[in-house]
């Protein structure tokens, strides 16, 4: 029906919970006494778990986000030195229909994408540098088609 949670690692949990909290505005739930230190979160009807284990992040996968203002957040991710640019090729880059994804790393060094639907309403004198996938790789047939947002009920063929 739908994703409940995620879980990810947290090296340091005071430092990833606050990560999450500040600048996603996510809210501490209660969160159940496992063998393992674990804390939960909440973004909206989601939940995001974060475990403490020290360990490599893995280098490709990630969570993804919405945000209700990618501007001030490439701006507050820029101001961090949080900004991605190696695990994909760039920071921040347009997919075919018009989604704009920006890749950063949390604490604990797992990549977080952050999603935005139509690359038309940002301001590029505050994002210059978006990368189109299309300049990079070929996008026809299917991969021209892919699209990040779906209204509720499309079914995509």
């Amino acid at each position: 029906m739908r994703l409940n949670h995620v879980s990810i690692h947290a090296n340091d949990m005071e430092e990833s919970l606050r990560f999450y909290m500040e600048l996603f505005g996510m809210e501490r739930l209660p969160s159940p006494n496992f063998s393992q230190h674990v804390e939960w979160l909440r973004l909206g009807e989601q939940q995001l778990h974060l475990f403490l284990r020290e360990a490599p992040a893995p280098e490709l996968h990630h969570i993804a986000l919405d945000v209700d203002d990618f501007e001030a957040a490439y701006v507050k991710a820029k101001e961090l030195g949080l900004l991605d640019e190696e695990s994909f090729g760039a920071a921040v880059r347009e997919l075919p229909g018009g989604a704009v994804q920006m890749y950063i790393r949390d604490p604990a060094g797992n990549l977080v994408e952050l999603d935005w639907p139509d690359i038309t309403t940002l301001d590029r004198s505050v994002i210059p540098t978006i990368r189109r996938l299309a300049d990079e790789r070929p996008q026809s047939g299917e991969a021209a088609r892919a699209r990040l947002y779906h209204a509720a009920g499309d079914h995509v063929r």
